[in-house]
């Protein structure tokens, strides 16, 4: 592939993950000369080392445990094992056929692609960099779609062997016989059900006072429940300090409640997060302004930077570090470039952690709901009294639905058990059109169906459920 087949294009996209290469095909789709630059692999961070393969690994550990607990259902399983050679080749072969979709979606739209790093040169000029090779192209409008990076520790220890990254935990040919997460996040707490269910034994350290931090209350203490059953152990409010190699692993010692604690591991994963990624970009040679604490690129509600033709989508603008969000910014990115007038509304943004079970998170929590001074109620059910539950052999979870008192608007729901990703799409539909509690009771839900646990919840808002009697 040449480093560059032209040298002026309509619109020049910087960074090939779900928010840049969404951004290109919508921009190519209304009619724009596009060009998409990445320097590493199409797909970025999600595709190839984040969302995509680490829910191969979720599934493979899935249907472990799901052989462990055959005998449940009837089933005689024997001599099962974890041959993780074979998970791993999976995995990569999971993500390599996804890559491969987006690389001929890319070509089927004519956008050119471009693998090299690109700096801006000034407001409309980028050089690129492959190998030894140089050149440059300019553009008319340009968005930077760089991405984000691993958030870093400062302390001691942390580059130790067997000190890992959440990129490394996912090709790990051999398990470990334990390991110890530091980060209870969202990526933490997936990579800590993902290996405890193929029987690691996992530790997992939390700076702050709950696990999964920002999501409802209730559902946190859930999930440190769900956590604690499969023989994940949890220690919140700790503090790691040092990380140290001893003759028999790794210790990581650490402060809880003002004490000093340690834990020995055989490895230790990174897991505190991620932060906007735009380094050698060249951002400060055109005035680009960041936000201070993390750099993430300010724009306004129609993604500009303070240049109206330069435009910053997904992690880099330090919204909502999510894959889907990046996408829907990439669409309002190209959609205002091409003439079409968009806003980005972040009040209904779903999110969903894939631990065991799964969250699904929208709108207000009951927190930020108090916080509001919002006159709300909220409306419960478990997911043990759904038949579809049960009939797959599910019992933990719930789902907790928030409505305005004066209004019945739905603003806000959580979930916690199995398929919870899924149904959290009806809720956000929900919270984006501002419906009220009684359009979700008098809306049919098949039967049966987990969907089900959101009827049900509903109608605790406006009375009672129907199979459930008490909380």
């Amino acid at each position: 592939m040449s480093i560059n087949k032209k040298e002026k294009y309509q619109i020049a996209v910087i960074g090939g993950g779900p928010g840049g290469y969404v951004a290109a095909i919508k921009a190519a789709q209304l009619g724009a000369d596009v060009v998409l630059i990445e320097k590493d692999k199409i797909g970025g961070t999600c595709l190839n080392w984040g969302c995509i393969p680490t829910k191969a690994l979720v599934r493979s550990a899935e249907v472990y445990t799901h052989l462990l607990e055959a005998d449940n259902f009837g089933i005689s399983a024997e001599n099962i094992s974890v041959e993780m050679p074979k998970v791993i080749k999976r995995k990569d072969k999971i993500v390599n056929r996804l890559v491969k979709g987006v690389e001929h979606l890319l070509k089927a739209n004519e956008i050119e692609v471009i693998k090299a790093k690109a700096m801006l040169i000034d407001e409309h000029k980028i050089m690129l960099k492959q190998g030894e090779q140089q050149a440059e192209i300019t553009a008319d409008n340009i968005i930077v779609a760089t991405g984000s990076q691993n958030s870093e520790l400062n302390i001691p220890g942390i580059s130790l062997s067997g000190v890992i990254d959440s990129k490394a935990a996912l090709d790990l040919e051999e398990l470990p016989e334990s390991l110890v997460v530091v980060g209870g996040g969202v990526i933490g707490m997936e990579f800590a059900f993902i290996y405890a269910n193929l029987g690691v034994k996992v530790t997992v350290l939390e700076f702050l006072d709950q696990l999964v931090p920002g999501v409802d209350e209730e559902v946190a203490k859930e999930l440190d429940r769900s956590a604690r059953r499969r023989k994940i152990k949890i220690k919140t409010e700790a503090r790691v300090s040092e990380i140290k190699e001893t003759d028999s692993g790794l210790q990581v010692n650490y402060i809880y409640k003002e004490k000093e604690k340690s834990v020995a591991s055989e490895k230790v994963l990174i897991a505190v997060g991620r932060k906007p990624y735009h380094a050698e970009l060249g951002l400060e040679k055109i005035g680009i302004a960041t936000e201070e604490r993390r750099g993430g690129i300010l724009v306004n509600e129609k993604l500009q930077t303070k240049h109206d033709h330069i435009y910053a989508i997904g992690d880099v603008t330090d919204k909502i570090l999510l894959a889907h969000v990046a996408s829907h910014q990439g669409i309002v990115a190209a959609n205002n470039i091409m003439g079409n007038e968009m806003k980005m509304d972040y009040s209904a943004v779903p999110g969903a952690i894939f631990t065991s079970p799964e969250i699904g998170t929208v709108g207000l929590s009951e927190k930020e709901a108090k916080a509001k001074n919002i006159d709300y109620q909220v409306g419960y059910f478990p997911f043990a009294a759904s038949g579809k539950v049960m009939a797959m052999g599910e019992r933990e979870g719930k789902v907790k639905l928030i409505s305005r008192k004066d209004n019945d608007q739905l603003i806000g729901a959580a979930l916690i058990g199995i398929h919870a990703s899924d149904l959290i799409a009806e809720l956000t539909l929900a919270v984006q059109q501002k419906l009220k509690v009684e359009e979700l009771v008098e809306t049919i839900h098949a039967h049966p169906t987990t969907s089900e646990v959101i009827y049900e919840a509903a109608l605790d808002l406006k009375g009672g459920a129907i199979h459930y009697n008490g909380r």
